[in-house]
């Protein structure tokens, strides 16, 4: 017998069924595009639809370890709280029994002659197509038929050890001892980070005729296990409340993986010579899809016990809006750019929040020369550049990932928007450097100096203001607001500067305070034009 043909086969079909499943996932969630926001707009609605939105993303990434990261990712970033992950868990483990149907399926439509055909077509569109929703379809083609292909690749490889009394003993062995089977079943899946992958070579191997039925069921309980090590191991350095969601996962397996196979121990007890007939692909197919859809109707009354334990195990707590912390952003999110990009926008709303209150500061220190103000402008001013950073990083990674050209026009308009809300910080940080100098030079407005910046400020905050609501919400209105309030703001900086040299000609103000309060026209004119873009920046991709 060749060994080595035998493990290079396995090996090479079991790399080129991961790299089909990746690359059809890849093309089916860019092909999804836009439906991925309106997925996550239900999850906010209760635990059903969240089984259906798991199922339906799981179905589309071909992976419950990927959607169960992305929930953990969900969780940190404050996008969803441990109920709502629920459902989405109990629905991915329906979601990855999808790959199993498409695999068992293989024989019937027979993909040893369509595989190549399909990646052949699948080449064509992604090489000659114009559009890019055709070059996406393509993708889809080439992943279904390398998945195929390596499936195909694996039979193959692993068709030897069917000569082989001693290799069908040890599964006959897996049944005898479900423990075994579990633990066999667990390592593996956790080994590959995939239980769509591990659940594909337990098909090859009962294609050749390897697997009893016994030993399938408790190997593919194991599978269900071990699909949780992804998680568990994406929750390290998370928040609390996130590696929640990754128990919920582990206890959601756990329990169901531990009744099923109690339930299973005492079938083939009563019927042994059923538990040691070989198993076929599409039985299978049959037993994964029976038992996560199964696990799902008698865990769902018992969902919220699920989060309580969950919660017990990891002291997870409610998230704080700290404005010190990144709020929104977490890479496991990556995984579906679409949704990426929504909490990108989110974590650009909170970078102008912490501007917007540094504004309202840097007037009350301008007007009041308060020392604490200035002090706060300075220290906030550090978590604008801070968070700052962090955006413009983390939009760099979105545009490493499958995004289509709408989106990439879309986020270098964030990358235009986070810079034009960091300089309204620095501009923040000007006025408070000015309030610094009146209180170090002992140094005082007019009573119609202060008025006049008085009826400025007021202007530049409600531009502010209208700015970032239109920002988050997509107001058109609101960015109109901004465009009459900067030409409003323009107008009253000249009428300043006229009354001010009017004072300064009446030697009604020293040339010190002068300087001093034309630097802050200047500054506050400058803000409200810094507004203006990202109002203009609104209106542009609502009107593309």
């Amino acid at each position: 017998m060749d060994y080595l043909a035998m493990v290079t086969g396995l090996c090479g079909g079991l790399g080129l069924f991961l790299y089909g499943m990746h690359v059809m996932a890849s093309g089916l969630q860019k092909t999804a595009g836009g439906n991925m926001k309106r997925l996550l707009e239900m999850l906010t609605k209760n635990k059903y639809i969240g089984i259906l939105v798991g199922a339906l993303v799981t179905a589309i990434i071909q992976s419950s370890s990927a959607t169960t990261v992305m929930v953990v990712g969900f969780v940190n970033a404050g996008l969803m709280n441990l109920t709502q992950a629920v459902g989405i868990i109990m629905g991915a483990n329906i979601g990855t029994t999808i790959t199993s149907w498409l695999v068992s399926s293989a024989e019937f439509l027979q993909t040893d002659t369509l595989a190549p055909i399909a990646i052949f077509f699948g080449a064509a569109m992604l090489l000659f197509a114009k559009k890019a929703k055709h070059r996406d379809i393509g993708e889809i083609i080439i992943g279904f038929g390398a998945l195929f292909i390596g499936i195909e690749m694996m039979s193959s490889g692993v068709a030897p050890l069917s000569e082989l009394e001693g290799f069908k003993e040890i599964f006959k062995e897996f049944g005898r001892n479900p423990v075994l089977g579990i633990l066999v079943g667990t390592f593996v899946t956790a080994l590959i980070q995939s239980s769509s992958a591990s659940v594909g070579i337990l098909i090859a191997l009962a294609h050749n005729g390897l697997v009893t039925f016994d030993s399938a069921v408790y190997i593919i309980m194991g599978q269900n296990i071990g699909t949780c090590a992804t998680a568990l191991l994406s929750s390290l350095g998370a928040s609390k409340n996130a590696k929640g969601a990754a128990y919920i996962h582990l206890l959601f397996n756990v329990i169901g993986s531990v009744i099923f196979s109690i339930v299973a121990v005492i079938f083939f007890k009563i019927n042994p010579e059923i538990g040691q007939r070989t198993i076929n692909e599409f039985w299978i197919s049959i037993v994964h899809t029976s038992f996560n859809v199964a696990n799902t109707i008698i865990m769902i009354p018992f969902s919220s016990v699920l989060v309580k334990i969950a919660e017990f195990l990891c002291n997870a707590k409610k998230v704080t809006d700290d404005e010190s912390e990144v709020l929104h952003l977490d890479d496991r999110i990556l995984n579906t750019p679409s949704i990426a990009i929504i909490n990108c926008g989110k974590e650009i709303v909170h970078l102008a929040n912490l501007a917007k209150k540094n504004l309202v500061l840097s007037f009350d220190a301008v007007l009041n020369k308060d020392k604490k103000a200035i002090e706060k402008i300075f220290e906030r001013e550090e978590k604008i550049d801070n968070l700052t950073k962090y955006i413009t990083q983390y939009l760099v990674k979105i545009c490493d990932t499958d995004i289509t050209s709408e989106e990439n026009d879309y986020i270098t308009s964030l990358f235009h928007t986070v810079h034009d809300i960091e300089r309204m910080g620095d501009h923040c940080e000007n006025l408070a450097e000015f309030a610094q100098n009146l209180i170090e030079d002992n140094l005082d407005f007019s009573e119609s100096g202060k008025n006049e910046l008085k009826d400025m400020f007021d202007e530049a905050k409600k531009c502010v203001e209208n700015s970032i609501s239109a920002f988050e919400n997509g107001d058109i209105k609101d960015a109109q607001a901004v465009i009459r309030e900067e030409e409003r703001i323009d107008n009253l900086e000249k009428t300043l500067r006229q009354k001010h040299i009017e004072r300064l000609s009446k030697n009604q103000c020293s040339p010190l305070v002068g300087v001093i309060y034309l630097d802050i026209v200047t500054n506050v004119e400058r803000i409200s034009d810094l507004a203006l873009n990202v109002a203009q920046a609104v209106i542009k991709n609502k009107t593309v």
